[in-house]
């Protein structure tokens, strides 16, 4: 007993804690070596998700540590990018499925891949159906769209937008927000729609909208829309109208010309009719009419500078400023031009200097020049073509009544049929000239005011009529061919271009009830002249009295008179024509 109490004195603590420590060792080395024990029996279940580490990496496939007596394995296509490039590195930790046992090579077979759908769709499970979920839009599939929400989404065409249509490829690569409308784990269906939150978005905004909306008011819009005769435009939840009319101050042809879809604008409230639920809208309402100081900012007779905006027939609109336009008529575009169409000048976007002609502030019209802008070459046509003046030029037109010669650029002059010729009786200037031809004319008149040159061709030369009641006195025997016969006449031309006429009643001693029989076109036929008319240059002739003059000097001559005798044949034909007149 002594011995014993001896052992458990003072001296014997050190021996103790040796004793203590040693237990101590070997139940933890019992402990450890259970758990690697344990560790070693360790069994994946196939579809079980564990977490692993990147270990290696090679071109095809990801080897991962998930704490087995083997690695994994995995297909480098399960970490590849949008862009086909690997997105791994040694020493990630990520979460994998086991899908099987060790292979040939000795690894087991893992997938990341599954293992993100097996997560998502626990998510998505969570959400459930009318859940709201994250996703890409990837590629278009037949009647929608694929979407990546962590696995393959159906978004049908019909579900992508309040307004569905157009081209389905601008919503590829874009994420939106999705209700989750129907799902299957099973089958691996989801079916999405963004078009049941963007309603539900737009209907809280439309309240507030309502809630705030007054006329006169000016809100932040977007157009939606735009149609021939104006604009939809989304205030926030509901659309309102803006017509052609209230977009500018100026003249538009089509919407287009001052918005387009998704432009951002600001407009006023013009009328809202609560009980059918529209909205009219002012976009020129926003900005001060800028007529109102029109008056005195353009005054007759300054010059101004603008550009085409568009052409009528009847003229040119020119803006001058924004909403601020004025028109150019077709005549006040060239001084010396005969325009059918500004086209022929002008082109919408040239810029134009004009002078203001007009300004008429009731109904928004300003008139506007662009001849006035150079000097009306018609002020010093008579300095530089003075009556008399024999110019040559290009026949541009050829009329019923004259034919139109080029003086010079933009200016023409007139040749009347009746300044063609002075003996030809020409009844359309076409039996002689033709258009494009090179004439020679004479100077008869100008007027300026009225834009007007007169012209003469005849007058090139002298006037035959100032020889012929000379070189036709009457009693003059002549002989000429026949021109033209008619009822009362027979014309005969006694040289050319100089014509006389035998009427009727001196055709024959005889009474004849018409010229036509006596004589035909081309006969040559003698006569006497008669009469003279240098005003109306008109002669007249008798085949009669040539015969009566001639049968009375044979006559005369065949008795033999001696007095008689000496007579010629003019005295008779005087005598003749005396008696004529006598009666």
């Amino acid at each position: 007993m002594k011995d014993e109490k001896k052992m458990g004195g003072k001296n014997d603590a050190p021996i103790k804690r040796f004793i203590d420590t040693e237990e101590d060792h070997e139940q933890g080395a019992q402990g450890e070596f259970a758990e690697l024990f344990h560790d070693s029996l360790k069994q994946l279940q196939t579809g079980e998700i564990v977490k692993g580490v990147v270990v290696k990496i090679n071109q095809d496939f990801v080897l991962v540590d998930v704490g087995y007596k083997s690695e994994g394995r995995i297909s480098i296509n399960e970490f590849l990018d949008e862009n086909g490039q690997p997105d791994v590195k040694i020493g990630d930790e990520i979460k994998v499925l086991f899908e099987r046992g060790e292979n040939e090579q000795g690894h087991i077979i893992l997938s990341k891949r599954k293992a993100e759908s097996h997560v998502n769709w626990e998510k998505i499970e969570e959400a459930g159906e009318g859940g709201i979920v994250e996703g890409k839009i990837i590629s278009k599939v037949k009647g929608g769209l694929n979407v990546d929400i962590g696995i393959p989404a159906f978004l049908p065409a019909s579900q992508i937008d309040i307004r569905p249509g157009g081209n389905l490829d601008r919503y590829i690569g874009q994420t939106f927000t999705f209700k989750i409308l129907k799902m299957n784990r099973k089958r691996g269906n989801v079916v999405l729609s963004r078009r049941v939150l963007l309603e539900e978005e737009r209907e809280i905004m439309k309240k507030e909208t309502l809630a705030n909306l007054a006329e006169g008011q000016i809100l932040e819009g977007t157009v939606k829309n735009i149609t021939d005769y104006g604009a939809f435009v989304d205030l926030g939840g509901l659309d309102g109208l803006l017509h052609i009319t209230d977009m500018s101050w100026g003249r538009l042809s089509h919407p287009s010309e001052a918005i387009k879809v998704g432009d951002k604008i600001n407009v006023m409230v013009l009328k809202y009719d609560s009980a059918k639920g529209k909205i009219s809208l002012g976009l020129k309402q926003t900005i001060a009419d800028p007529w109102l100081s029109v008056e005195g900012k353009y005054q007759i007779g300054s010059r101004v500078r603008g550009k085409v905006v568009s052409l009528a027939d009847y003229g040119a609109f020119i803006s001058l400023e924004e909403g601020v336009e004025g028109l150019v008529h077709v005549s006040e575009m060239s001084w010396t031009r005969r325009l059918r169409h500004p086209s022929e000048i002008l082109k919408a976007g040239d810029e134009v200097e004009a002078v203001v002609l007009g300004v008429d502030i009731a109904n928004r019209r300003i008139s506007l020049g662009i001849k006035q802008t150079e000097v009306n070459p018609w002020t010093v046509i008579g300095e530089k073509y003075p009556v008399g003046t024999k110019i040559q030029g290009q026949i541009k037109n050829i009329t019923d009544f004259g034919m139109f010669i080029g003086i010079e650029d933009g200016i023409d002059g007139l040749v009347h049929v009746s300044d063609i010729s002075w003996t030809k009786r020409i009844k359309h200037p076409g039996e002689i000239y033709t258009k494009g031809q090179t004439v020679q004319a004479v100077v008869l008149n100008v007027d300026a005011e009225n834009e007007r040159l007169s012209l003469g061709i005849k007058q090139l030369n002298p006037d035959p009529w100032s020889e012929i009641p000379e070189k036709y006195k009457p009693g003059t025997r002549v002989k000429g061919k026949v021109s033209s016969v008619t009822d009362f006449g027979v014309f005969l031309e006694i040289e050319e271009g100089v014509e006389g006429l035998v009427h009727v009643s001196e055709l024959s001693q005889e009474k004849l009830p018409t010229a036509k029989g006596f004589a035909a076109v081309g006969d040559e036929i003698e006569a006497v002249v008669l009469s003279m008319d240098t005003a109306e240059r008109k002669i007249g002739l008798s085949i009669k009295s040539l015969q009566s003059a001639t049968e009375k000097a044979e006559f005369e001559s065949f008795m033999g008179s001696q007095g008689e005798a000496t007579s010629n044949l003019g005295e008779l034909l005087k005598e003749g024509l005396k008696k004529n007149g006598d009666k």
